[in-house]
Formats: structure tokens, C-alpha cells, sequence
């Protein structure tokens, strides 16, 4: 299940991060408020703004679901285990000198 939820996780981060940089920022809405024309999208100046706005609110909840089941899942695998428990067995082995 992680092998799939993984890729998938990568994946939705890729997209919000190409949604958003694809988002212009708020002063494009202020230079719209005193005329200027300046919107160049192809579904207008507030079409576009409501699917971009509708696909980074989507995908924002897609990865935070799957980073929480992700947490989730991998801590179980991790159950009773700590950082510092294969260090405490490395160092308590001994190594005998060679004559």
C-alpha cells in the first residue's frame, strides 16, 4: 500500500505546485480594477481563477489526506522501534584483533 500511496503523494505535490505557480498574484486584480486589461487566459479573467482556485483547493486536500495516511501507515511499520535502537546494538559488538 505505501509502494502505491508513495508515487501518488509525489505526484500531487508536483501538481499543486505547478497550480500554483500557474495562479497570478493580486496585484493582476488591481491592475483589472482600474481598467487595464491585462488578463491574457484562455478562460477569461474569472474562469480561470475559479478552476485554478477550485484544482489547488482539491489537490491541498488530496495532500494532506495522503500525507497523514502516509504517517499513519508508516508508523505502524515503526511500531516500538527507536532511532537509537540499532546504534545501542552496533556499539555493544565487539570486534577481536587478529594475531
Amino acid at each position: 500500500m505505501i509502494y502505491v500511496l508513495v508515487p501518488l503523494h509525489v505526484i500531487v505535490c508536483l501538481f499543486l505546485i505547478g497550480v500554483v505557480l500557474l495562479q497570478q498574484g493580486k496585484s493582476a486584480d488591481l491592475a483589472g480594477a482600474f481598467g487595464g486589461q491585462g488578463s491574457q487566459t484562455a478562460f477569461g479573467p474569472r474562469g480561470a481563477a475559479n478552476l485554478l482556485t477550485r484544482l489547488t483547493t482539491w489537490s491541498a486536500i488530496i495532500f494532506m489526506v495522503l500525507s497523514i495516511g502516509l504517517t499513519i501507515l508508516l508508523s505502524r511499520n515503526a511500531s516500538d522501534r527507536s532511532v537509537l535502537s540499532g546504534a545501542a546494538q552496533h556499539s555493544t559488538t565487539q570486534k577481536t584483533p587478529h594475531k
